[in-house]
């Protein structure tokens, strides 16, 4: 097989011939398929697993036997970006590799992306960052720009730095990635689509006598929160990381997890205000839950949104409004507990608007009781609690939440 020279490069045709001779493949990039999926693999030997016309032609035909088969893709990339020697005409199958993307998506099927050492270049940029869920390998190279066009020693170009970023949802050893992998694959391609169940309550058993009562049992530093209800919940779970515009709230964890079989989406608040990252990563849970028919799991935990020049400069009325609509318009069931506070707005677009149920040591209310006594210019906070019936029995009986979760 002659390799393609469209621009007749002085000397590329010997480069390719030399590359294939000390590595065994034909080009940067190969397919194979498995039990569970097709897997795309570049070889960083072969000119630095960058991406020509020909290394084009083989992807297309790994998505395409993936389509034909329904089967996943697992993209193994090392790749240094585009070939130089095909010019234009390697960049453009940037646009080809997002159109395959988009054709196996369209079809409802799964890419999980591995980013070995280094991604680079136009491939991190659409294989790569394209991906439904995106695992790197502790300690690559990984960034839009390589390593000779970009500062040196800078940690944002690095697995570890993206995934700060919420540009990687996981970083994991080398020998964990295969286990990771099939994990990942096991949770995504088992969705039914049937509602969550409700988690049951792990605090308090008693109801609040009064609207004070409730919310100070939802701020004692003993009730319990949102990561010891997932670990009541699920058998396993992995992470779904960042916003993928650079943002990424610790108060908002997301991921999916394994509930005997049955494989939930979850967005769940662990009790700070939520920042624009942290609406935005959840509205992708949905999403991706939508994709895969997995129900989704929301825990509303929240004093409200963050109300900072920060929040206000990265967006947080678009993002919290994006996440209501996204809430609206799902596709797959969602069930929503309330774990602690429910704090006005930044909680609300958590829940879902007919499925919410609540603990008995956690409230919901239009806003904190001590920021409506400053708008109305009242003095007594517990009393007004009290006014805004906020309780768990009263949201109940107002229509709000649907009832309150059990101990059984």
């Amino acid at each position: 097989m002659n390799a393609p020279d469209p621009l007749g490069w002085p000397g590329y045709r010997d480069q390719v011939a030399r590359a294939r001779e000390r590595t065994g493949g034909v080009e940067s990039v190969s397919w194979r398929r498995t039990r569970r999926a097709v897997e795309v693999v570049f070889d960083f030997r072969f000119l630095g697993g960058s991406v020509g016309t020909a290394t084009g032609d083989v992807v297309e035909a790994a998505f395409g036997q993936a389509r034909a088969a329904g089967l996943p893709v697992v993209s193994r990339i090392s790749t240094g970006g585009s070939r130089m020697q095909e010019g234009m005409l390697s960049l453009r199958q940037l646009q080809r590799v997002a159109a395959l993307c988009a054709r196996h998506r369209a079809a409802g099927l799964p890419h999980v992306s591995v980013l070995g050492d280094p991604t680079t270049g136009g491939l991190w940029a659409s294989l790569g960052a394209g991906a439904d869920y995106v695992i790197a390998v502790a300690g690559a190279q990984v960034g839009f720009a390589g390593s000779r066009v970009r500062p040196a020693d800078d940690p944002a170009y690095t697995a570890e730095g993206q995934f700060a970023a919420g540009a990687v949802d996981l970083v994991a050893e080398p020998g964990d990635v295969d286990a990771l992998v099939a994990a990942v694959l096991e949770l995504l391609t088992r969705g039914d689509a049937v509602p969550a169940e409700v988690p049951r309550a792990l605090g308090a058993e008693d109801l609040p006598a009064d609207g004070w009562d409730a919310v100070l049992r939802a701020r004692a530093p003993e009730r319990p929160r949102a990561a010891r209800y997932l670990d009541d919940y699920f058998d396993l779970r992995v992470p779904v990381n960042g916003d993928r515009a650079g943002g990424v709230d610790p108060g908002v964890l997301c991921g999916i997890g394994l509930r005997g079989e049955r494989p939930v989406a979850f967005a769940a608040q662990t009790g700070t205000a939520t920042t624009p990252a942290g609406f935005r990563t959840a509205s992708r849970l949905i999403r991706l839950a939508e994709r895969f028919a997995l129900p989704v799991l929301t825990l509303v935990d929240t004093p409200g949104a963050a109300n900072d020049p920060a929040a206000e400069r990265a967006g947080v009325g678009p993002a919290i409004a994006e996440l209501f609509t996204v809430v609206a318009e799902s596709r797959v069931p969602v069930t929503t507990l309330v774990i602690g506070e429910g704090g006005s707005g930044g909680a609300l677009a958590l829940a879902s608007p007919e499925h919410t149920w609540i603990t008995p040591d956690a409230y919901f209310s239009v806003i904190a009781p001590e920021l409506a006594a400053n708008i109305l210019k009242r003095d007594d906070v517990p009393a007004l609690a009290d006014d805004l019936r906020l309780r768990p029995q009263d949201l109940v009986e107002l229509g709000v939440v649907r009832g309150i979760a059990s101990h059984g």
